[in-house]
C-alpha cells in the first residue's frame, strides 16, 4: 500500500468540507485568518531545516501555495538544529514568529525563540531577530503560543521542569511585550493519566480557544505515533488565568486516533474558522497508517488536516473522531 494514497472521497466545494490531508508532509501546523481575507500557515518542515510561510484565500489553497522561506537554522552553536513548531502571529500592526531550536551538540536541548516582521504581508519585508524568550528557568522549552484576553496578552508554552519527572509540562505568564514575559509562569499541566505518559511523558503543542465564556487550552500528549492525542483544559473567561486552579483539565482525550478511518496520533493542533467565518475548524497532523519505522519524529508523514466541528450543549467543543483522507482523483 502507498502510504500516501487516500481511501475515501468528501465532497469538495463547500466551505468546511476539506479534502484531507491539506499539506502533505507538514507537522505542527499554525493557521491563522489575518483581516486581509488570506489563511496564514506555518508548520514544521521534515528537515527541521528552516521555516515557512504560505498563504491562501482558502484552507485548502494552502496546499498549492507557493512556500515561501524566510528563516533557516544556523551553522552551529544555538539554533543550529530541530527548528520546530513555528506559529504566526498578528500583535498591534506587527508580524510574529514564534518557534523553538536546539543545537548541533544539543539536539533536544529547545529554547524559544521570536522573529519580527513590520510588512503588510508577512512573506515580504525583513524578519527581524527578537532573540529568545527568557523563562523563569533555562531548561528545554518549546511550542509556544500566544493570545489576548481582557487587556492582557499571555503566552503558554510546553518546558522541561527539572523538579518534575517527565519531559515537558504547560505553562503560562503574562507578557511585557511579544518577546517578553513578566512575573512568574505558572503551571497549568502536567502528564499524569494513562494516555498522557505512553513513550513520553509529554504534555506540549498548546493552542487557545474563546467561546461561550470560557476559554479552552488543548494540548498534546505522549510519543509523537499512533498515541499522540489531543486533551483540553478550560478556564472561565472571567476566571485570573494565571492561577492553575482556574482550570478544569479533562481525564481523557478529545481526539485521538481513529482506525475506521485510517487516521493516527492526530494533535499539534490549531483553530481557524471557515471560509464563511461561520463554522469553527481544527487544524492538526496525523499519519495514515500506524507503523512506523525507526524514530517517530523522522517519520516525515504526518500530514496537515482540516476539520469542521461543533460544540456540544454544554458549551464544550466536539472534534469528534478524525475524519478519513479523501481519495485522489
Amino acid at each position: 500500500m502507498d502510504r500516501n494514497r487516500a481511501f475515501s472521497v468528501v465532497k469538495p466545494g463547500i466551505a468546511g468540507e476539506y479534502r484531507n490531508p491539506i499539506i502533505r508532509q507538514r507537522a505542527d501546523p499554525w493557521v491563522y485568518k489575518h483581516s486581509d481575507g488570506y489563511y496564514y500557515f506555518s508548520g514544521s518542515v521534515p528537515e527541521y531545516d528552516r521555516i515557512e510561510l504560505r498563504r491562501s484565500r482558502t484552507i485548502q489553497g494552502l496546499g498549492e501555495a507557493q512556500p515561501i522561506v524566510v528563516w533557516r537554522k544556523r551553522e552551529s552553536g544555538p539554533l543550529s538544529k530541530h527548528v520546530w513548531a513555528p506559529e504566526i502571529h498578528y500583535i498591534d500592526g506587527k508580524w510574529y514568529i514564534y518557534f523553538a531550536a536546539a543545537r548541533t551538540d544539543a539536539p533536544f536541548d529547545h529554547r524559544i525563540y521570536v522573529l519580527e516582521n513590520d510588512s503588510a504581508n508577512p512573506l515580504e519585508g525583513t524578519w527581524a531577530w527578537k532573540g529568545q524568550i527568557r523563562t523563569n528557568w533555562e531548561s528545554f522549552s518549546i511550542d509556544a503560543t500566544t493570545f489576548e484576553h481582557r487587556g492582557k496578552r499571555y503566552l503558554v508554552w510546553a518546558q522541561k521542569d527539572p523538579n518534575i519527572y517527565g519531559n515537558s509540562n504547560l505553562y503560562i505568564a503574562e507578557m511585557d511585550n511579544p518577546w517578553t514575559i513578566k512575573g512568574k509562569q505558572s503551571m497549568l499541566s502536567k502528564p499524569e493519566f494513562p494516555w498522557e505518559i505512553i513513550g513520553f511523558w509529554v504534555n506540549e503543542g498548546p493552542a487557545v480557544l474563546k467561546r461561550h465564556g470560557k476559554i479552552f487550552l488543548t494540548y498534546s500528549a505522549s510519543a509523537t505515533d499512533e498515541h499522540y492525542a489531543v486533551g483540553m483544559l478550560t478556564a472561565d473567561a472571567s476566571s485570573e488565568l494565571l492561577n492553575p486552579a482556574s482550570w478544569r483539565k479533562s481525564a481523557t482525550p478529545l481526539f485521538k486516533s481513529n482506525p475506521a478511518t485510517g487516521q493516527y496520533g492526530p494533535g499539534h493542533n490549531s483553530f481557524t474558522v471557515t471560509e464563511d467565518g461561520k463554522r469553527d475548524v481544527i487544524v492538526y497532523h496525523a499519519r495514515n497508517y500506524r507503523k512506523i519505522v525507526g524514530d517517530p519524529l523522522y517519520d516525515p508523514n504526518r500530514h496537515t488536516r482540516a476539520q469542521v466541528f461543533t460544540w456540544n450543549k454544554d458549551g464544550t467543543p466536539n472534534f469528534g473522531v478524525p475524519v478519513a483522507d479523501a481519495r485522489e482523483k
